[in-house]
């Protein structure tokens, strides 16, 4: 059963002009106008007009985010303004205060008012879809895939598209880890327009997986294609392998995680194989345990932890196989811990697998 979570914002009266959408009424108490706008990535802005024959003395703003959720979280903004029995209110829920949605999200929303003489309406829930409209997006479908691009012609949307359905091929010939439900990738044409759809991005951010909302947005043109291909690859990765672990309880060890979408890439670039030579000969790898942390904010010890991740994962894939690497997957999504799920499934703990590991790199 899921639970309902509400939370409660109140906020000051704030008149948008917006397009219609509901109308309701009930003995006396009247919705005369709903309105919503999107004003993406920075903010989604309500509006509702009423009247009745008592003034109106509380309206209230209900919403909720369609994404993965173990709990259903309805958020409820309760609104002031003066009492009359003729009102017009508005709020705008601003997401540099609460964190942008991707594109493509969609949000329910419905009101609730009260008279003075205790007479209440609620609204039919609305979907808005929450939608960049800055380009002029085309689409492509296959299988539980959509590929939204705006620049470049279709047989560069053909040639991602081919990658990322092979990419699904690999994870689920390999790791056993498959797409369960639809998924959206979104292709920006350069890292510019990327940055523009998010709230307070890094400057240096590629592309991005919302795991939560099946969707991955990323900044690739014709010209970047053959990193792209690998970028998008590494996103979708986490995606699948995020859905086939999900759970309220505990997420995966990040070498684990990053691993996979490293190895889903295909062969180890250059750059990390020259570093992690380096660090073996120069006794300076990092540990499985450490590595189950977020990775370090240093450019190259990052770098290192990635390369690490990708030859844990290769070790496990290569040495036990699919069915142990899918057991591994479940068992975290039942929410186990990092010793206990790999202890059940090939019978070491994070040391032993260390331990493990280095033999197999330094022979």
């Amino acid at each position: 059963m899921k639970r309902v979570v509400f939370l409660i914002v109140v906020t000051t009266l704030l008149l948008i002009p917006l397009s219609p959408i509901t109308v309701q009424a009930v003995d006396g108490l009247q919705v005369l106008e709903s309105r919503v706008e999107v004003d993406f990535p920075m903010r989604v802005n309500f509006g509702l007009s009423a009247t009745g024959d008592a003034d109106i003395t509380d309206i209230r703003l209900h919403y909720t985010v369609d994404r993965m959720s173990h709990a259903e979280v309805v958020s409820e903004v309760t609104l002031k303004f003066e009492p009359a029995t003729m009102v017009d209110v508005g709020w705008s829920w601003d997401m540099r205060k609460t964190g942008g949605l991707p594109p493509g999200s969609s949000v329910s929303y419905w009101w609730t008012l009260e008279d003075a003489n205790s007479k209440k309406i609620e609204t039919e829930p609305t979907m808005v879809q929450v939608d960049d409209d800055r380009y002029p997006w085309r689409s492509l479908s296959e299988g539980l895939l959509t590929l939204h691009w705006y620049e470049g012609d279709e047989s560069f949307a053909g040639e991602l598209m081919y990658t990322a359905q092979q990419a699904l091929i690999r994870l689920a010939n390999y790791t056993g880890a498959e797409l369960e439900s639809p998924a959206e990738i979104y292709i920006y044409a350069k890292s510019e327009d990327l940055l523009g759809a998010m709230i307070f991005p890094q400057e240096w951010t590629g592309g991005v997986a919302y795991t939560r909302f099946s969707t991955i947005a990323i900044g690739i043109s014709p010209d970047t294609l053959d990193w792209g291909k690998r970028a998008m690859t590494h996103e979708l990765t986490h995606l699948v392998v995020h859905q086939v672990v999900f759970n309220p309880y505990n997420d995966l060890p990040t070498w684990l995680d990053e691993g996979l979408a490293m190895w889903a890439e295909g062969p180890l670039e250059p750059v990390f194989v020259n570093l992690l030579v380096n660090a073996i000969n120069e006794d300076k790898l990092i540990t499985v345990r450490s590595l189950s942390s977020p990775f370090s904010a240093y450019a190259e010890e990052s770098v290192l932890a990635y390369a690490q991740s990708y030859s844990l994962v290769d070790l496990l894939i290569n040495n036990y196989g699919q069915s142990q690497m899918l057991e591994l997957l479940n068992t975290f999504r039942e929410g186990s811990g990092y010793d206990e799920a790999l202890q059940k499934v090939y019978g070491l703990d994070m040391d032993d697998l260390n331990a493990l590991w280095l033999s197999f790199i330094t022979r």
